[in-house]
């Protein structure tokens, strides 16, 4: 069995989809096509269920993947251990991130690597809300991972490995606490939280925008600093907060209902490190955090992998 027929394999079978995993493999559909049906040819059998619909696996399909799967991580495994041995990828890593959906996953790939990178220690810790990029500029962080877009001329980054909707926390006696969703036109009925510090115009704009889409002004509430003094105003009364959909399931908490707002843009979040500082650390860390990604995009449907 080739190596590229179990690669094709074992993505189509996470994928079930031609197109996707032809470019993820970076080859033409008509290739992945081929190369399945050579690997079908040795079975003896049909490998995949394919309609004009969906791809699903068949029988003898789900059994080779779970037979395949344990041997080819590990192969992966050993040959990311003797790349890193060769570039001396024996290091500490420090990695921020913006919140608990960004920390779950940066824990995940934390302990990937433990098996793919022994030598690698990965030492993790929240990026404070009030000065998203200071830490990173002054060293204490060589990565973050963080919602996206940055325009920072000093920083660069990679593209979204998550996504996710945006709600509105409001106090749970407020008019809009009992509507299924509410709009951005929506946010003039309630003044918005805002975050204390240096932060760029386009993030203060982000959590707590001057007016809606059509025009209207927005109030502007109290500044915070970070996520659990904001919520204890919003239980008080004090005003409402404009925050990514995950805070209703790690932050569920009396007085506070979250309403999901139907017309915001989704929040992005996305590794960013100083420009011209990759290293082959970073590059590993990069990497286990991509299949982090694919792994909780698959079980939480809160939360999508880019196409």
């Amino acid at each position: 069995m080739e190596r590229d027929e179990v690669e094709c394999f074992l993505l189509l079978a996470e994928e079930l989809h031609f197109g996707r995993t032809a470019e993820r493999m970076g080859l033409s559909r008509a290739r992945v096509s081929q190369l399945v049906q050579r690997l079908e040819r040795r079975v003896g059998a049909p490998l995949f269920v394919r309609t004009s619909r969906r791809v699903a696996l068949s029988a003898i399909g789900r059994r080779l993947r779970a037979d395949l799967e344990p041997h080819h991580r590990a192969m992966d495994a050993a040959l990311a251990r003797a790349v890193a041995t060769a570039r001396g990828i024996d290091t500490v890593l420090h990695v921020g991130f913006a919140n608990p959906l960004t920390g779950e996953l940066v824990m995940r790939a934390t302990q990937a690597l433990r098996g793919s990178h022994p030598g690698l220690a990965v030492e993790i810790c929240e990026v404070p809300m009030a000065d998203p990029y200071g830490r990173l500029r002054d060293g204490g962080f060589d990565v973050q991972l963080q919602e996206l877009p940055v325009r920072e001329d000093d920083l660069g980054g990679g593209s979204a490995l998550l996504s996710e909707g945006r709600v509105l926390a409001v106090p749970s006696a407020h008019p809009l606490a009992v509507r299924g969703t509410v709009s951005l036109e929506d946010l003039a009925g309630v003044p918005l939280l805002t975050v204390e510090g240096e932060l760029p115009a386009h993030l203060r704009e982000h959590y707590a925008p001057a007016r809606t889409p059509g025009g209207r002004p927005l109030a502007p509430g109290p500044a915070v600093t970070q996520l659990q003094e904001a919520l204890v105003l919003v239980a008080g009364g004090r005003g409402a907060l404009l925050t990514a959909a995950h805070t209703a399931a790690y932050f569920a908490r009396p007085g506070v209902a979250y309403v999901p707002v139907a017309d915001a843009e989704p929040v992005g979040y996305g590794l960013v490190w100083r420009a011209g500082n990759t290293t082959g650390a970073l590059d590993a860390f990069a990497g286990a955090a991509r299949a982090a990604a694919r792994e909780m995009a698959r079980e939480a449907p809160r939360t999508a992998a880019p196409v």
